[in-house]
């Protein structure tokens, strides 16, 4: 009696269906799990930065605070990355640039964060911004596609 690997054993009538299905789930639910996570990064860094302007705003915090709350947050979290100074400086740029939270958690959660900071580094205002971000959402552009779609100014061809 031999054991053959399972990849030498003729498999049953129905298999090779039944796995591709189980294999488009699986990669389905991966991706949903995937979008459910940079939502909430995305929720979670304009909050951050929400909060940064506030208290800036409220208690007279200089820019020095942001370097001392990467320092806190990085020994706090030493497993996190995220919270260099220069990405607590997008989170606050990211928050001032779209102070409607609704509209963050609607539209904007829907792209990945590095959207986010190519939209905030090549673009000047919140209308072309907006317009970029729709564009990438409807189209479903890399953030690659999108920086060579910015260079060309496809907004201002594309817009009436």
């Amino acid at each position: 009696m031999t054991d053959r690997p399972a990849s030498l054993t003729p498999a049953p009538g129905g298999y090779a269906d039944w796995l591709a299905e189980l294999k488009a789930r699986i990669h389905g639910a991966q991706q949903r799990a995937a979008l459910a996570v940079n939502r909430e990064l995305v929720r979670l860094y304009w909050q951050i930065g929400s909060d940064i302007l506030e208290r800036q705003q409220r208690e007279g915090w200089g820019a020095k605070v942001i370097e001392r709350l990467a320092h806190d947050l990085r020994t706090a979290l030493p497993d996190m990355k995220g919270f260099s100074p220069r990405n607590l400086k997008y989170m606050r740029a990211f928050a001032e640039a779209w102070p409607d939270q609704a509209f963050v958690q609607e539209l904007l959660a829907q792209l990945p964060w590095y959207h986010h900071l190519t939209l905030l580094d090549k673009l000047p205002g919140p209308e072309t911004r907006r317009w970029y971000a729709a564009e990438a959402l409807e189209h479903n552009w890399s953030r690659n596609v999108r920086v060579m779609q910015i260079e060309a100014e496809l907004a201002e061809r594309d817009r009436p």
